[in-house]
């Protein structure tokens, strides 16, 4: 049964989504991002609908929607982008790796909608990716990224790196940490089984910039893991 519900979903989730990203590439050539991400969220929770995926979100009233973060969660899933898109309830783009920028479709729609190129593999470019989402939050635009930089392979949280905190001491607004559970059982990294359940994404309370400023890159990386940490059930 696992493998027709695997099926079901890879074939009706993926038209589902390949529809979705035709759409969203087309309303990018009239709309601002901002315009149309209430679209995409309302999709999104429409494709976990049918994928037979429950999302169960907590802590949204940590956040304010007039303010600008830095969302920093665990990495468990390919569904993970798809679960934050679609639950951060305020704008917010993303910091994904370069690789995912040269796929057909859609690399060239998380390009429209001003997502944020990193190359881990280059120090110097990753610097500059931290700079180009710093100016974001400058500006006002909430930025996501996943400070372990991979998917766990037995979902248990990786190494932090240490530059999404550098980018946290220097833009000086508040973190969100954020903790997903049940992705990982969903849908594991070298596995093409899918298995539909209950999946929970759970907001902390803001890590504030006086805080921040308070601690060193490392104490503060520390305390956001510990904080994400306590999220996952």
């Amino acid at each position: 049964m696992k493998y027709v519900i695997s099926v079901y979903v890879w074939v009706v989730g993926g038209l589902y989504f390949i529809l979705l990203c035709f759409k969203v590439l087309i309303l990018s050539l009239f709309f601002k991002p901002k315009k149309i991400d209430p679209f995409i969220k309302l999709s999104l929770k429409g494709l976990f609908k049918i994928s037979f995926i429950k999302v169960q979100s907590e802590g949204t009233e940590h956040i304010e929607p007039d303010k600008t973060y830095l969302f920093m969660s665990n990495h468990t899933s390919l569904f993970d982008i798809p679960v934050f898109e679609a639950y951060i309830p305020i704008f917010v783009r993303g910091v994904e790796a370069l690789r995912q920028f040269k796929w057909p479709v859609y690399g060239w729609i998380i390009r429209r909608l001003g997502n944020i190129p990193i190359d881990r593999s280059d120090l110097q470019a990753s610097i500059q990716s931290a700079k180009i989402a710093e100016e974001h939050l400058q500006r006002g635009i909430s930025i996501l990224i996943l400070p372990e930089g991979h998917r766990t392979l037995d979902g248990n949280l990786r190494p932090f790196k240490k530059l999404p905190f550098h980018l946290a001491k220097g833009a000086e607004v508040p973190i969100i940490p954020i903790g997903l559970s049940g992705v990982f059982q969903l849908k594991r990294k070298g596995s093409w089984l899918i298995r539909p359940g209950v999946v929970q994404i759970k907001f902390g309370l803001p890590i504030e910039p006086e805080t921040i400023r308070s601690l060193s890159v490392e104490e503060l990386r520390d305390l956001t893991k510990s904080k994400i940490h306590e999220l996952i059930i």
